[in-house]
């Protein structure tokens, strides 16, 4: 498999299907191959395919290949754990798409553990999608707190912006320390803590403009929740991007505060990135 592929994990689930139809646009937007798999937990290659796993993937492909019809789509049958086959596969990929949720599991949750679970592990971007209707604002959101992670969502965030031609918005977001009350008096440093990591934000984002002089990238300073921040840019955004963690919490954490509050509380299609 090459880097110029996009993988996509296919269940039958409307989630799934949901995922083949972004992955089929972003395909062909940036010129790259399909390819979608299928993962049978329940079987060997001796027993044969199953026939609800072949469809699944039938089914799949032919939307696929209606959506992006200049796209090299290719299909794959896998055996062995859904998680650990998916993560394998994303190695070599330029990004992995997946549903929010899939055929297992309670109906009302918006994200399902397999989905959490790849964008904690997966090598590159993964891309999670839920089902339903895609409102187009021409917009893509980016967290930056100026963490590596952060650094390649920003880069992953340029390059998607650049194939929909479509504005870029950075949001930095700082959180104010909690303080006692009779801590009121330290209010001052506070504001100049935000200034300063504000103007190293817009210093941050001023880069970006000078490296892709094409993209139209707005970006905004606010003190906020980071979650809370995103959220709220995500309301007119087609594609909310984050790092896999940034700056706060532990290191040996796979999945940041920030990423997991986003993919549990964004509608839209979210991108969890990290360095490779």
């Amino acid at each position: 498999m090459m880097a110029g592929q996009i993988v996509v994990g296919v269940d039958g689930s409307a989630p799934a299907t949901a995922a083949v139809e972004w992955a089929a646009a972003d395909a062909g937007r940036r010129r790259l191959g399909l390819r979608l798999v299928h993962v049978c937990e329940q079987w060997t290659p001796e027993r044969g395919e199953p026939e609800h796993c072949a469809g699944a993937l039938e089914a799949a492909a032919g939307r696929a290949r209606t959506l992006a019809p200049g796209v090299d789509v290719g299909t794959e049958m896998l055996t062995g754990r859904v998680i650990n086959t998916l993560v394998a596969a994303s190695a070599a990929a330029d990004s992995l798409v997946v549903g929010s949720r899939g055929l297992g599991g309670f109906a009302q949750l918006i994200l399902g553990s397999t989905s959490l679970a790849l964008a904690g592990h997966a090598a590159g971007p993964v891309v999670i999608v839920r089902e339903g209707e895609m409102a187009r604002h021409g917009e893509i959101v980016v967290g930056d707190d100026g963490s590596e992670p952060a650094k390649a969502a920003v880069e992953y965030a340029v390059e998607q912006a650049r194939a929909r031609d479509a504005r870029l918005r950075v949001v930095y977001a700082w959180q104010a320390p909690l303080l006692a009350p009779y801590a009121a008096a330290y209010s001052v440093l506070d504001d100049e803590d935000y200034r300063q990591a504000s103007q190293a934000a817009a210093q941050r984002v001023l880069a970006w403009r000078e490296r892709a002089p094409d993209v139209s990238i707005a970006d905004d300073q606010v003190c906020d929740h980071p979650v809370a921040a995103l959220m709220k840019a995500a309301a007119t955004a087609d594609l909310v991007v984050v790092g896999a963690r940034g700056l706060g919490g532990f290191a040996s954490t796979v999945l940041g505060s920030v990423s997991h509050g986003v993919l549990h509380h964004v509608t839209c299609p979210v991108a969890v990135v990290r360095p490779r």
